[in-house]
């Protein structure tokens, strides 16, 4: 992110830029999802910020529960993945994971790009853990879904008010990409209709 302080209005311009980002894309198993709320969306939106996210050649991490319980990646959304291995783990944040925490510090990338299920478990713990180590989650909220909508309602505060900052998933393409007429917003934009 880019860090700067607008002295003019007293506050900070945050900027988030593609070289500094990793897309994560946290648990969308296949014995999980049926029970989530809005799933068909959540579907829609991940398999777009996903593809968006390739298409701006930004590198992506994707975790797995205990799958031998909760089932592999569903379809779609391991087809968008383009083979990329899921790292697995059995505690709830991924930053208990050693695999996870190597695998995004050998990407030397300080911006998260968060995706998955569910907001008010994995994520928000993923999330407040990332925080205090350093880095800079960006959830993407129309990305994140739990079993209930209340609970991904109060989890987006809290990871609000932890330092987290909440996107969308077209809004953080189009930031990504910066300007119009290059190849990679030509993608997005066919993407987001």
């Amino acid at each position: 992110m880019e860090d700067t302080w607008d002295k003019n209005r007293g506050r900070r311009e945050m900027r988030i830029n593609k070289e500094e980002c990793t897309g994560l894309v946290i648990d969308i198993q296949e014995r999980l999802f049926p029970h989530m709320d809005q799933k068909e969306e959540l579907l829609k939106k991940c398999s777009i910020l996903i593809r968006g996210l390739n298409a701006l050649k930004v590198p992506l991490v994707v975790t797995e529960q205990y799958p031998k319980g909760l089932g592999p990646t569903v379809s779609m959304v391991k087809a968008d993945l383009q083979g990329r291995d899921p790292i697995e783990k059995i505690s709830f944040s991924c930053c208990d994971e050693p695999a996870f925490m190597g695998a995004i510090g050998q990407l030397s990338r300080n911006t998260l790009i968060v995706s998955g299920i569910e907001a008010h478990v994995c994520i928000l713990q993923t999330v407040v853990d990332l925080v205090t180590s350093g880095y800079s989650p960006v959830v993407v909220a129309d990305c994140i879904t739990s079993r209930k909508g209340e609970d991904k309602r109060w989890a987006l505060e809290r990871m609000r008010s932890e330092g987290a900052t909440i996107s969308t998933c077209e809004s953080i393409l189009f930031e990504l990409a910066r300007r119009a007429g290059t190849p990679e917003f030509k993608a997005i934009s066919q993407l987001v209709k």
